[in-house]
């Protein structure tokens, strides 16, 4: 199973020298993909700019989107071309994970209607593929139909799109729902939607390494989901924290089918990195 890193963007304080020390880091010391968080009204950095800002610094690793947020952004026809644009500044390394999201103040902030959200992403990732179609007039012209399509979500719709309309799955980080179960519900909706390619299967987890991990997990997690109630809690309590709680991570996930497991850090110090890259070695 592939072993992914995401970028410290949603982490208070750090700054684009930081981000782009994580992404070198990343592509040197052999992880699968690099990954980033979507929200809009947060401190968060912007997720499309940073992955371009990424790939002028990388040469091998995939670049994510886990997930963006796609609906909130209006009409199909900008984000294609710039999604296009940072697919060919990095020779082909993108792939676009989407979901739904769960937050109606992104939603109002962009001035686009919440509860039409999942219907909305539907139409879409279609309207996406016809952007990336060879003559559309939408450049640049990305190869083999543009990026790769993974959609998240755990919700019974959120499977029947990723069977409908993507190319893989994304399971987000610290569902109540064990993994295994969601994996095998995303299987069973392939196969109800008459798939026979497999999807890649793709899952987020949390990670914070250290003598104060288990503190700045909590820490993270509560400013991060500080409207989510009791979900912080359970966040932090998810959040791997040593190098054993990782080597069972990953062997629990890959025994279930994952593909990919992308661990989003608690901290922006690109130690992390490193401490993230040997443990999944040992």
């Amino acid at each position: 199973m592939d072993v992914g890193v995401g970028l410290p963007t949603t982490v208070r304080g750090v700054d684009g020298a930081t981000l782009l020390e994580w992404a070198r880091r990343a592509d040197s010391r052999g992880l699968s993909s690099l990954g980033v968080l979507d929200r809009l009204v947060a401190g968060n950095h912007e997720p499309v700019v940073t992955l371009a800002a990424a790939a002028a610094v990388t040469r091998r690793i995939r670049l994510a989107t886990t997930i963006l947020i796609a609906a909130y952004r209006g009409g199909a026809a900008v984000l294609a071309k710039q999604l296009a644009t940072v697919d060919e500044l990095s020779g082909g390394r993108l792939a676009v994970g989407v979901a739904a999201g769960g937050r109606a103040d992104d939603f109002e902030a962009a001035g686009q209607p919440y509860r039409r959200r999942g219907r909305r992403l539907d139409a879409l990732i279609t309207e996406l593929r016809e952007a990336w179609a060879p003559g559309s007039g939408i450049g640049p012209e990305p190869a083999a139909g543009g990026p790769p399509i993974w959609v998240g979500g755990h919700t019974d719709a959120a499977l029947r799109r990723a069977a409908r309309l993507g190319q893989g799955w994304i399971a987000g980080g610290s569902s109540s729902v064990p993994y295994a179960e969601l994996a095998a519900r995303a299987r069973a909706a392939w196969s109800a939607e008459g798939r026979t390619d497999r999807p890649r299967m793709v899952a987020l987890a949390y990670f914070s390494f250290g003598a104060d991990g288990a503190e700045r997990a909590v820490a993270h997690m509560r400013r991060h989901y500080e409207q989510a109630g009791p979900y912080a809690d359970r966040a932090a309590a998810q959040t791997v924290t040593t190098e054993s709680e990782l080597q069972r991570t990953i062997k629990e996930y890959e025994s279930a089918g994952c593909d990919e497991l992308v661990f989003f850090p608690c901290s922006g110090d690109p130690d992390q990195v490193d401490l993230l890259a040997e443990a999944a070695r040992t």
